[in-house]
């Protein structure tokens, strides 16, 4: 499906919308809790969307069916009950969710643009899908003013946003469910290097699962937690 416009000379499209869940704390084990979103953002011709709330899934969805190449369209199952902060005793429904609110009329979310989730001006958090919320609940632990993108939209991914975050921000943290090697957020701290160089006061820092299997028991503890993003946050803060 990804090369079939390309390889008819546009002459053919393929506008077809894959919805697939993805991501952990549902308690799914090994396979059932993976986020394998760089499998397919590393797939030419491919659109990657990653949602996060209940509005910008509608938006997004409808933008995707609409759209005349591939997409795959993930949606973290943690998010399937309400917005997880990182505390798998406390679960939180969508109910009072200012996101929870999906008109019932028509409305787009175009395919690469990031959400401004927060607004902040010492550090740039980047994230999708569930890490979103948890990230949110790092930077108001951390009592640090941070930009929250919610970057919804892997390929393409809004490079222009990024860019004007963190060069008012100067420092720069990505966060992932997924492993840490050859993890989306790597292609994104290789981009952020060659467009940001001289905008950066600090290394850029990177929260993501573990390299391993995702494990059943010990779930929480692969998973980025609100204390290892406000940790990565505060050492941008230090250099």
């Amino acid at each position: 499906m990804a090369k079939v416009r390309h390889r008819s000379g546009g002459e053919f499209w393929c506008p077809v919308t894959i919805r697939t869940p993805a991501g952990g704390g549902i308690r799914g084990g090994h396979h059932h809790s993976q986020s394998p979103e760089s499998q397919f953002t590393h797939t030419p011709g491919l659109k990657v969307v990653y949602c996060s709330t209940p509005f910008n899934s509608k938006g997004l969805l409808i933008s995707a069916i609409e759209d005349n190449d591939p997409v795959i369209f993930f949606e973290p199952k943690r998010c399937y009950r309400g917005p997880f902060y990182g505390d798998p005793h406390n679960v939180p429904t969508w109910k009072e969710h200012p996101e929870a609110e999906v008109p019932e009329s028509y409305y787009k979310i175009p395919l690469g643009e990031a959400r401004l989730a927060m607004e902040g001006h010492k550090c740039t958090v980047i994230a999708w899908g569930t890490m979103v919320h948890v990230a949110e609940q790092a930077i108001r632990n951390s009592g640090i003013s941070c930009d929250l993108l919610d970057l919804q939209t892997l390929v393409p991914w809004d490079r222009d946003a990024v860019v004007k975050s963190i060069e008012k921000t100067g420092r720069c943290v990505v966060v992932h469910e997924a492993p840490k090697t050859s993890g989306f957020g790597a292609e994104m701290v290789a981009s952020i290097q060659e467009r940001c160089f001289y905008h950066l006061e600090s290394p850029i820092e990177r929260v993501t699962g573990w390299d391993t299997p995702f494990p059943h028991t010990t779930e929480w503890d692969y998973m980025p937690s609100p204390s290892r993003i406000a940790e990565a946050i505060q050492k941008t803060q230090e250099e």
